[in-house]
């Protein structure tokens, strides 16, 4: 393990020996959140996940690096020892980017979201994260003001995104209007179409698609060549043998939605209760293409990654 403090901030950042070599060496390296350890799964099924998440980035071609808190410290890749420690203990608080001053400052375990991630993956000059889907605008959000932080630190944190879209329990045309709006350039791999999780569409087409992973590269490099401090979107979906009809989800989401409002379910409590109902709608196949999920992405984050740091390599030459 090799610590240092991270490039903009005395906050200590803890790296594994693979990530720290690669690092050096400018391979590819992909960051993922640790949420999916403590809030997915029950042990010791998420720690097996956590394993196949990182197994598949190392197919695409990358090094992983899972980011987790750590008494102070920022975890930039994690042992088999540390990710069966944080899928073992109970209690492990989910820290978004607005929570990590305080839980570094305070001390103990925290598992990171998308958001904070990204922080983490920015000091430590990781260029690429991956993760099965991101937050977005939720319905309603007109009169609840709910729009999670993702989308707010895709604004601050140069980072490429690689994901499977959105769930479709969010409101993904406003989620895409604030994308535009913020200036998120949003690159859509071989679709042509913003995908939604496990449904390969939500019915939206991409601002632009590139298929050709040295050209997502250059793209990547010159959004930021151009001054800009904030992230790259690109969007990979599920394969068609692991997705859910979009339809048959929508129907299941609209229900739960009207139960939702019957039992009087309210904030942030609302997307748990969706969620659930709808994996009870489609008899747990939609937990199943969860998990397809995650594992698809993080092997297209390596392959991307892996690009990407060839790229760079050619173009300093």
């Amino acid at each position: 393990m090799t610590t240092q403090p991270g490039a903009h901030s005395p906050v200590p950042l803890v790296f594994t020996d693979e990530v720290a070599e690669a690092l050096a060496a400018g391979g590819p390296v992909v960051a993922l959140e640790s949420n999916v350890i403590t809030h997915g799964l029950a042990y010791p099924d998420n720690a097996a996940t956590a394993r196949k998440v990182e197994e598949a980035v190392r197919a695409g071609g990358a090094v992983p690096a899972t980011i987790g808190i750590d008494h102070g410290r920022i975890l930039v890749g994690m042992t088999g020892e540390d990710i069966e420690r944080f899928a073992a203990t109970a209690g492990i608080p989910k820290v978004s980017s607005r929570d990590l001053p305080v839980v570094l400052a305070a001390g103990g375990l925290g598992a990171t979201t998308v958001a904070s991630s990204l922080v983490a993956a920015e000091l430590a000059g990781i260029p690429f994260f991956a993760s099965a889907g991101i937050g977005g605008v939720h319905r309603g959000a007109e009169s609840t003001m709910d729009i999670s932080s993702d989308l707010i630190q895709f604004t601050r944190s140069k980072v490429a995104v690689v994901c499977a879209g959105a769930k479709k329990i969010l409101d993904l045309r406003l989620t895409m209007e604030f994308l535009e709006t913020h200036c998120v350039p949003v690159i859509s791999y071989g679709s042509d179409d913003f995908p939604a999780f496990y449904c390969r569409s939500s019915g939206l087409r991409a601002p632009h698609r590139i298929d050709d992973e040295t050209l997502i590269a250059r793209a990547v490099e010159t959004h930021w060549a151009l001054g800009n401090d904030g992230a790259v979107l690109v969007t990979s979906p599920t394969t068609e043998e692991d997705a859910i009809d979009g339809d048959e989800i929508e129907a299941a989401i609209a229900q739960a939605l009207d139960g939702a409002e019957r039992d009087g379910v309210r904030g942030g409590a609302v997307t748990k209760y969706v969620m659930r109902a709808v994996d009870r709608a489609t008899e747990g196949r939609s937990a199943r293409a969860n998990m397809a999920v995650l594992v698809h992405t993080a092997e297209a984050g390596g392959r991307l990654a892996a690009a990407h740091a060839e790229y760079r390599r050619r173009e300093h030459r």
